[in-house]
């Protein structure tokens, strides 16, 4: 009898080893979660961005969550969902800051918790995030910067030299509006015969693209060209001209290349815009991520490709 139990127990102790080693198999093989933390869900720039990073999710096997504020503005969103995700133990996080200084806490935390965090389209603020003893692995983006000093350069271009224009900033603050803000008018330093004589947020939103610059053609009638910070606030502005019957008086040149905008360009309503490429951004950020969770080392900074998109290399399909 007690041969018997003895043969029964090896067979039973042998099977669980067999089905625990199994389950370690199917844990170690299980597939990464990475979040891709957008600046809002609503805005077409970062839909494709999302689209970029499902493209390589897939491609790469592993779980992509992918979160957003219903506004750009709502920082203190962005940082409720940086927590909730810390909490889900999420494996990356791939962040686009709505506010480079504002979501360094939440930064510190996911540091805290061991989970990378790689930032997209805007950098964190370097001062403070070192200065609270914080980092990140990596930025994946445009050089907003250089964006911003190609459309003030192309602007006096188009006005011979000599002009008044007007600037729609995006949110004062924010890292990707002000890196574009400071391009642009570096470039116009260049130009002394063009002038910039009024500079307004219109806080990166449509409506207020139309409403501000609405009353900036009725404090300013003079001027005759607009630099705005997105494409949105450019279209915006676009349907304000429109509605003071002003249609091609006024050269306005915007940034990201949304497909409204490129549409506008062919148009004629537009005359250009800064093309970045927020799918390869999405792409790369999941590459990259998922390279960190394997172990790899990545590149302080990725670059995206930037350019200026007009109605004559879109037709000459000079542009991807």
């Amino acid at each position: 009898m007690s041969v018997l139990f003895n043969k029964i127990l090896k067979i039973v102790l042998s099977t669980s080893v067999i089905w625990i080693g199994c389950q370690r198999d199917a844990q170690n093989t299980k597939g990464q979660t990475i979040a891709l933390i957008v600046k809002t869900l609503n805005h077409p720039f970062f839909i494709d961005m999302q689209k970029g990073a499902e493209e390589s999710a897939e491609k790469l096997g592993v779980h992509l969550i992918v979160q957003g504020a219903e506004r750009e503005v709502d920082v203190e969103k962005q940082m409720q969902i940086i927590e909730n995700l810390i909490q889900r133990r999420v494996d990356a996080i791939c962040l686009a800051p709505s506010g480079s200084k504002e979501v360094v806490p939440g930064i510190l935390k996911a540091n805290k918790a061991g989970i990378p965090v790689l930032t997209v389209d805007t950098r964190v603020d370097t001062s403070a995030l070192n200065e609270a003893g914080g980092f990140v692995e990596t930025y994946i983006g445009s050089d907003n910067y250089e964006g911003g000093r190609i459309a003030g350069e192309y602007i006096a271009e188009q006005l011979g030299g000599r002009g008044k224009v007007a600037i729609l900033e995006g949110i004062p603050g924010h890292e990707t509006g002000d890196q574009r803000l400071r391009g642009f008018r570096s470039s116009i330093q260049h130009h002394p015969d063009v002038d910039i004589v009024i500079s307004l947020t219109a806080n990166w939103e449509r409506d207020q693209g139309f409403n501000v610059f609405q009353n900036i053609l009725q404090s300013h009638p003079n001027v005759q060209a607009l630099f705005a910070c997105n494409d949105l606030m450019a279209l915006g502005a676009i349907e304000a001209i429109d509605a003071a019957g002003r249609r091609g008086e006024i050269t306005v040149v915007g940034f990201d290349a949304l497909n409204d905008a490129k549409k506008a360009i062919e148009e004629g309503t537009m005359r250009g815009s800064v093309a970045q490429y927020p799918l390869e951004m999405g792409k790369l950020a999941i590459e990259n991520a998922y390279r960190v969770i394997k172990g790899n080392k990545i590149d302080k900074y990725i670059p995206v490709k930037i350019g200026l998109i007009t109605k004559q290399n879109m037709d000459a399909q000079l542009i991807e």
